[in-house]
């Protein structure tokens, strides 16, 4: 039943995390600082994993820990599975929403570094730097063999113009490089802002005296570089890749550079890691390294720092920045003061609410009709659905629980609003609630019940009382009170649109005894008794 509830907000307090990987310590103090169990357990093993993951609320990770379906399975308690650094090839994103797991990762945090490491790649493969430095620490002088070429002048060819390539091709754009691109993602004025032409794949290809990769790793993307697109090198190209293993086909391209139809690459991740052995371990004009992208005291402290953050936020049960699993992972800044109030309006809409909801409409009035408002519908639906404690509603499985409950949410934005600036309404199977921010301090206050205008800020405690339009009712619900020691911290009493004051909301000092909520709703002319309680 969704009448009267006890409301439990969704945050999870002295919770264990669990973290498998090394972390900067940055990261581990804000969660000791805040009281949870932060339990550090490397080289786990894919069984050591499951055994222990049981009683984690989060689960931290970096590049190795392999986050199945399994794991999550066997992580009964988690919350968040948090990434400290930015690709997540690793973790099972599809089966961690089915569950209502969040993922996060700290998409920043390394995007200086692994520009700065893809153009030291970039200098190494062109003047041979690695072989030339390995062979006279062998006692070989050897200036002629390790002859290279220059940057400036050559054209280099971007697969991917995301934050890491557009780092790059700034970066090569200072050693007078020409730029080419392909990424269907990018409007060709932003590509041409940044000085880089966008090209069909095959055409950077063609052009291309140096390619560098900055993509995800994804289905369309593993074996990109392959058989079929080296086929369109010139034999003076040079492969970069700082991005991510697997979206080369390694033994493709060690075939081509061997055969003279590659000049050479540059590489800093591999399909299998850690690994010691490639084809392309064997060729002199190949540069290696182990994975290094991101493997700085800088990025590394970012990466801790923020994974830390976003794993406290949904440990609290707050709006998570970097959210990659959530139907609205981005909240513009004029968004996120109204996530509380949302969600407020949300538990308060299901304690008002009789029986199971089966439609809902969200409505965005004002200036917040201007923004991607998708983010307050979720924090709404963390609140109706959470209301009753029976099961946690996240972000992330919001939908997902609305659907299974045969709930049909509605959203809908009217840029015009007569009396705030900005308002949100909720209106569904009978009952209608709205309510807004004022002031410098952005202070919540809820100004309709039920059709009925009120102005009283949302409380922990509160109390919805439907009403004849008659003297003595105001008195009736006062001294019912004051009875059972109860104390009206505040109160006022909703007009209808023809002025009938027949609704009032009070808040509380404390929660309403189930015996007082009887008494008050066996009162003659009191008509409905809902109570509001956040713990």
């Amino acid at each position: 039943m969704w009448g009267t509830h006890t409301l439990c907000a969704s945050m999870v307090a002295m919770a264990r995390v669990l973290i498998t990987e090394e972390l900067a310590e940055r990261g581990l103090a804000r969660l000791r600082d805040e009281g949870h169990d932060v339990d550090v357990q490397l080289g786990l093993s894919p069984e050591q994993l499951r055994s222990v993951v049981p009683g984690a609320a989060a689960l931290i990770i970096r590049s190795e820990t392999q986050v199945t379906a399994e794991v999550l399975e066997a992580g009964t308690d988690l919350v968040v599975v948090g990434r400290a650094g930015i690709g997540l090839d690793n973790v099972d994103v599809a089966a961690a929403t089915r569950r209502g797991v969040m993922v996060c990762n700290a998409p920043l945090s390394n995007i200086v570094t692994a520009a700065e490491h893809t153009m030291a790649l970039l200098l190494s493969a062109a003047r041979n730097v690695p072989q030339a430095s390995a062979a006279l620490k062998q006692g070989k002088w050897e200036r002629s063999k390790w002859t290279g070429v220059e940057l400036h002048g050559k054209t280099l060819g971007l697969l991917g113009l995301g934050r890491i390539g557009t780092l790059v091709a700034q970066r090569a754009y200072a050693f007078g490089m020409r730029l080419v691109a392909w990424d269907p993602w990018m409007s060709p004025d932003r590509a041409r802002k940044l000085g880089v032409e966008l090209l069909e794949l095959e055409e950077v290809v063609r052009q291309a005296d140096f390619i560098s990769i900055h993509l995800l790793k994804s289905s369309e993307s593993v074996g990109l570089v392959g058989d079929d697109l080296l086929a369109h090198a010139k034999a003076t190209l040079r492969i970069v890749n700082v991005a991510r293993g697997g979206i080369i086909d390694e033994a493709a391209l060690a075939r081509a550079i061997s055969e003279g139809r590659v000049a050479g690459a540059a590489i800093d991740v591999f399909a299998k890691e850690p690994t010691t052995e490639s084809p392309l371990f064997g060729l002199p004009s190949v540069v290696v390294t182990p994975h290094l992208g991101a493997s700085t005291v800088e990025a590394q402290d970012k990466a801790g720092e923020t994974i830390g953050e976003q794993v406290s936020l949904a440990l609290a049960g707050e709006f998570v920045p970097y959210a990659v699993n959530v139907d609205a992972s981005e909240a513009a800044e004029a968004v996120r003061p109204f996530l509380p109030l949302a969600e407020r309006l949300g538990r308060i809409w299901a304690s008002i609410e009789h029986g199971e909801p089966t439609s809902l409409a969200v409505d965005y009035q004002g200036q917040l009709a201007d923004y991607d408002t998708r983010i307050l519908t979720l924090a709404v639906l963390k609140g109706v659905l959470g209301a009753d404690g029976t099961e946690s509603v996240s972000y992330v499985n919001a939908p997902q629980v609305a659907k299974s409950r045969g709930l049909d949410v509605q959203e809908s934005r009217t840029a015009a609003a007569h009396d705030y600036v900005n308002l949100i309404t909720l209106r569904g199977d009978g009952h209608s609630l709205a309510g807004s921010l004022f002031g410098l301090r952005n202070e919540a206050r809820l100004v309709m019940v039920d059709d009925h205008t009120v102005d009283i800020p949302p409380a922990r405690h509160m109390v919805i009382i439907r009403n004849d339009d008659r003297p003595g009712m105001i008195g009736l619900v006062g001294a019912t009170m004051g009875r059972a020691g109860i104390n009206i911290a505040d109160m006022d009493v909703g007009q209808s649109p023809s002025g009938v004051a027949a609704l009032m909301v009070l808040s509380t000092d404390k929660s309403l005894p189930a015996e007082v909520v009887a008494e008050l709703s066996a009162a003659d002319g009191i008509l409905q008794v809902s109570t509001v309680d956040q713990d």
